[in-house]
């Protein structure tokens, strides 16, 4: 029997018994499918910009990329929702032509009582004692040294002298971003036991910080990435010039993780706070203008409301870390009710109603509403893909568990083929050699894809085997004989979303006609 060895020479006389180990019929296939966060650092921080670098705790943030960084704050938030996902980060240094966002907080006149007043800012609370009658240059004086007190704030605050009413908000790092930094007092509200102090009077420059300028170049940071798999990325950048960059290392073309010649794959997760327009609080009409503008089955982009204390690079990383949990344990499965932790949800009265949050899915935006514990949580996880080539309407990549499911298809196709015929011999159907043989032909292929799609099936990932049978096609190249062509035609499960239900009452039964006819 010509039995094809690896590795014991055909020639060798040597007695007696020598065994030769092969795996390939053994293994499962196993994937180290990372995390990567994409953010700015401060000087202060000792990492190396650019570079992407394991992060296995918040204090190593803090020293890598410094306290308050935006990095600082997205780390946070993505172990707070996926304490066990390998976690990378790749720092990038601030604007180097930018300006720095800033606000100022005043306050214009005493309290009357004796109070806490709870300090928001970019979500992170700070609570100050203000004695009945204080002068309002000891409570500003109180305040800066409250804020500046914790040293993961996104800001520095400054007075012009220790027991000055006004004080200075400055984002510690330079761009575009710090201008999503929100300011507010008593966020919690009565229910929470927080209210400003009776009498106290704030008056602050506007609930978000402004004139922030600049933003950074991640060009090289995604170059270093190299083909390394970093399979879930958040991303703090949303500037079209990012977001071109990154549909560009994680899209479909020739040089892309989707493209034939990578095969690394991989989804980037980002956040938008929409903006304030006239007659608009909540910021759904700059969401609703800005979906359009992008078009990546590769990005998904959540739509936040303007007023909720969470910055965006938080947002975004929470949504990710969620994703990533996720889909690591079922790709197939929809995101929907998943919450994120630590995100403050814009106060009732300014949250994105239902029918809102159905025009955003509509253009590529992705949707959050509150749970029934209070909770953000992941109604709709839309990519921002909605038009195909022709600029016609289509949905083939709107959800992100499409393209993670086709992902462990592939990955587990590849397994299955380099794993079982890495050095095999190619011939056709019908060619009569002997059992053994490192020869394969196209229906032993057909018949592998056939089998590891039954596999899928029963994974869950994959319906409609016969189908899927019936339209496979393995066939040898008509001009390179050494090549194998496969029209692969998988039919991906669907996800439960939609619950339609026509409620068709009656007061009575009418006795002659209706029971006869269910008798």
């Amino acid at each position: 029997m010509p039995v094809s060895f690896n590795s014991i020479p055909q020639n060798w006389r040597m007695p007696l018994y020598w065994v030769e180990v092969d795996p390939s019929m053994a293994g499962y296939p196993r994937s180290r499918l990372t995390s990567l966060l994409i953010g700015t650092m401060l000087p202060s921080g000792s990492a190396l910009p650019d570079v992407p670098i394991p992060v296995p705790s918040q204090a190593d943030a803090r020293q890598l990329f410094g306290f308050g960084s935006m990095l600082d704050g997205m780390v946070e938030f993505f172990t707070k929702n996926n304490f066990a996902q390998e976690l990378w980060v790749v720092p990038i240094v601030e604007a180097a032509a930018g300006v720095a966002a800033n606000g100022t907080i005043t306050v214009d006149a005493p309290a009357v009582s004796a109070g806490t007043l709870p300090v928001y800012i970019a979500g992170r609370r700070v609570q100050v004692f203000v004695a009945a009658g204080e002068d309002v240059g000891v409570t500003g004086g109180k305040i800066a040294a409250a804020i500046n007190a914790d040293p993961s704030m996104p800001v520095i605050a400054t007075t012009a002298s220790s027991d000055s009413p006004l004080i200075t908000l400055t984002c510690k790092w330079k761009g575009v971003e710090g201008n999503d930094i929100d300011v507010r007092m008593a966020y919690g509200g009565l229910l929470a036991a927080e209210q400003v102090p009776v009498g106290l009077g704030i008056t602050l420059s506007g609930n978000k910080l402004t004139g922030g300028t600049g933003t950074s170049d991640i060009t090289q940071a995604l170059t270093n990435l190299g083909d390394e798999i970093y399979e879930y990325v958040a991303t703090g950048f949303i500037d079209s010039t990012s977001l071109a960059l990154l549909e560009s290392e994680y899209g479909f073309g020739d040089e892309g993780r989707w493209g034939w010649l990578r095969q690394l794959y991989g989804h980037v997760f980002a956040a938008k706070t929409g903006a304030v327009v006239t007659g608009d609080q909540k910021g759904y009409r700059d969401l609703i203008q800005y979906g359009p503008s992008n078009n990546s089955g590769v990005v998904s982009i959540m739509g936040v409301e303007h007023h909720s204390p969470t910055p965006p690079w938080c947002w975004a990383s929470a949504y990710a870390a969620k994703a990533a949990r996720a889909l690591l344990n079922d790709p197939a499965r929809p995101l929907q009710t998943l919450t994120l932790e630590g995100c403050l949800p814009a106060p009732k009265h300014q949250r994105f109603t239902k029918k809102e949050c159905n025009d955003l899915s509509g253009v590529g935006i992705a949707t959050q509403g509150i749970n029934g514990d209070g909770i953000p949580a992941i109604l709709r996880e839309s990519t921002t893909y909605q038009k195909n080539l022709y600029g016609q309407g289509d949905d083939a990549y709107e959800l992100v568990p499409t393209l993670a499911t086709l992902a462990a298809l592939f990955r587990s196709q590849r397994h299955a083929i380099t794993s079982k015929y890495p050095r095999h011999k190619l011939a056709d159907d019908g060619t009569r050699f002997g059992a053994g043989q490192a020869i394969v032909t196209p229906k032993i292929i057909k018949a592998e894809l056939i089998a590891q799609y039954r596999f899928d099936e029963f994974l869950g990932r994959v319906e409609n085997a016969v189908a899927f049978k019936k339209n496979l096609i393995v066939e040898r190249d008509p001009t390179d004989p050494n090549r194998v062509n496969v029209l692969y035609p998988p039919d991906l499960i669907n996800q439960l979303r939609i619950f339609a239900v026509l409620a068709q009452f009656r007061l009575q039964y009418n006795r002659g006609v209706d029971t006869e006819i269910a008798a």
